[in-house]
């Protein structure tokens, strides 16, 4: 009898050129399928049926309702939101399978009414990937370059003893007798600040472990645990298990921004802050344990058990002590004052508990959770990011809602500005870095099942705009330095502005009018104002700073959309002044307008 069904379920399947699904996890009791269907009709409602070769007692879908025909079939009906496709589309989108032990079925998908159409005959081959961009249609660009290019901005931003493989020629050795070396400068300034890098590292190695292929794509995997490491070990080193102390800043704000020189060159005091017992600080300390919980993760899943051993016992340590001495650090106050500490103890918690799979830590984090909408997500709040975190981990409604409250107010019509070309604006200190951060989280959650074709298309026309779909210096242009042929020549850097040496630098290279003499290759610049309007000027350190936070989540959605060509899943996209070849934008803070 079985063997019956198994041939009427592959008949059926041939019949209507089911397109082959792609099962990309599993587990004890359930698995984890991506669906992607070209579309060859108008669709004005659309079902959907899921053919297994095993049976499944259940099936959970978010981007339609599924309906139970028996157990190896199932109707999935469309939403309202999702329910018109036209031709050259895509639909796209996740769903869980819940069986009897660790099943991993062949499974196939077509639309009812779509079975004769063109480019589903081959149930084998999955969509092709969109061409190459050309100004118009797709929306394409080298992603896979940009990612690499923002890890070469990491590499300059790298404090104490370089290797001898520094990729950096304008680059050497500086701060060496700082209580703790290493590590990165923040900014274009050389204080070392610990919140920002913890949480920077944090969203890095996320991206390495959601997104490995993108890294594998890119030729970038070996270059990613190399910056990530970076970081890591100076955490080794800034966490000290017996006085129970952990070095959260080093450097003088107000100092170091009086100077304008190389950091090889810097001869101010450079003072340690840290938090203990007696001086708190569980919200950096907090997110230092993440970053080094998550780096656990990441180094055993690459084969380093040892270093990951390590990684994880310090983060153990390191979120007992933040979990048992609340208390919110002061010392880089006006620079990054934390707002609280609970979205840190959060995310602490819940990498912890992906990194041992101890229950309590599980239980932590639910105790820690807000499930308030977050305003950004930033170095600051990552209340969003441990809600998709424990949505991931338990499928629960509530962490679903909290994360899209959170996308939909990103959204045309959500609530937040947009430019006229069609940037997520949320505020003018650095407006790309808000927007790269939640293209990331929305390219999360789209691999997690959720609105996972609206937000893919959403997060890639975000980082779309700022490599160059925007109407900056007549289009095309990118605010990533080194990207395309046009992008800022001066960022508000020190290192950058100074010229070879033996040349000196001061603040004259801060006023000099002319391009910085190093290129600052991969760094994010700020971004423009809410009318689009930017200047390439070093001494507006609004528009023209770079941070290492500014280009992680960005990074992080680069990952994620090579991922997306890897798997041919990559969305077709309109933004609003796509970059063109040959055509001139004229943009006003109205509209853009394409001049032949």
């Amino acid at each position: 009898m079985m063997s019956v069904r198994l041939l009427l379920l592959a008949l059926a399947a041939h019949a209507c050129h089911g397109v082959t699904v792609q099962i990309t996890n599993h587990w004890n009791g359930g698995f984890q399928g991506e669906v992607c269907i070209p579309i060859t009709i108008e669709l004005n409602g659309w079902k959907a049926h899921l053919l297994f070769s095993l049976d499944v007692d259940s099936v959970e879908v978010w981007a339609a309702t599924a309906t139970k025909v028996t157990p190896r079939e199932f109707v999935l009906q469309n939403k309202d939101y999702n329910a018109i496709a036209h031709v050259g589309e895509r639909l796209c989108f996740t769903f869980l399978g819940h069986g009897t032990g660790d099943i991993v079925p062949e499974t196939t998908v077509y639309i009812e009414g779509m079975e004769d159409g063109p480019g589903v005959t081959n149930p084998t081959t999955r969509p092709p990937t969109a061409p190459p961009n050309t100004g118009s249609g797709t929306g394409k660009k080298d992603y896979a370059s940009a990612l690499a290019k923002s890890i070469q901005f990491y590499y300059a931003q790298r404090s104490g003893k370089l290797p001898a493989d520094n990729p950096i020629p304008w680059r050497g050795d500086s701060a060496l007798d700082d209580c703790v070396p290493g590590g990165w400068y923040d900014a274009g300034d050389h204080v070392k600040f610990g919140l920002p890098m913890a949480s920077t590292t944090t969203v890095l190695v996320w991206s390495l472990l959601r997104f490995k292929d993108g890294y594998v794509k890119a030729d970038q995997l070996d270059a990613m645990y190399d910056t990530v490491k970076w970081p890591l070990d100076y955490f080794l080193r800034a966490w000290n298990p017996q006085a129970q102390q952990l070095v959260v800043q080093v450097g003088d704000a107000d100092a170091d921004h009086s100077f304008w020189g190389r950091p090889e060159d810097m001869n101010m005091a450079r003072p340690c802050q840290t938090v203990s017992a007696s001086h708190k600080g569980s919200d950096v300390a907090a997110e230092t344990a993440a970053a080094l919980a998550a780096g656990a993760v990441a180094f055993k899943d690459k084969g380093d058990t040892v270093y990951s051993a390590r990684l994880l016992t310090a983060a153990e340590g390191l979120y007992s002590f933040a979990k048992s001495n609340r208390g919110l650090f002061h010392g880089a106050v006006p620079f990054y004052a934390s707002s609280g500490d609970r979205d840190e103890l959060c995310i602490a918690s819940a990498w912890l508990y992906r990194a041992t799979r101890n229950n309590q830590y599980l239980s932590d984090a639910q105790g820690f959770v807000d499930n308030g909408w977050a305003w950004a997500f930033s170095w600051d709040d990552k209340k969003v990011a441990c809600q998709l975190l424990m949505y991931e981990e338990s499928h629960s409604a509530n962490y679903r809602d909290s994360v899209v409250g959170f996308l939909e107010s990103w959204m045309p019509n959500g609530g937040i500005t947009y430019t006229p070309c069609g940037l997520a604006w949320r505020d003018k200190w650095g407006a790309n870095r808000y927007a790269g951060n939640a293209a990331f989280l929305a390219l999360l959650a789209s691999e997690a099942g959720i609105h996972t074709s609206k937000y893919r298309t959403w997060g890639v026309e975000q980082i779309n705009y700022i490599l160059g779909d925007n109407r900056h210096a007549g289009g095309c242009f990118s605010y990533q330095i080194g990207y395309g042929s046009k992008y800022p020549t001066q960022p508000h850097h020190r290192a950058a502005s100074c010229p070879d040496k033996p040349a000196p630098c001061s603040d004259a290279q801060l006023t000099d009018s002319g391009p910085s003499p190093q290129t600052l290759v991969g760094a994010i610049v700020g971004g423009p104002e809410a009318s689009d309007y930017y200047f390439d000027d070093r001494e507006d350190y609004i528009l023209n700073e770079v941070a290492t936070d500014y280009n992680s989540g960005f990074q992080g959605a680069l990952a994620a959309i090579v991922h997306l060509e890897v798997t041919n899943n990559f969305p077709t996209t309109n933004n609003k002044c796509p970059c063109q070849t040959r055509n001139f934008f004229v943009c006003t803070t109205l509209k853009c307008k394409n001049t032949e």
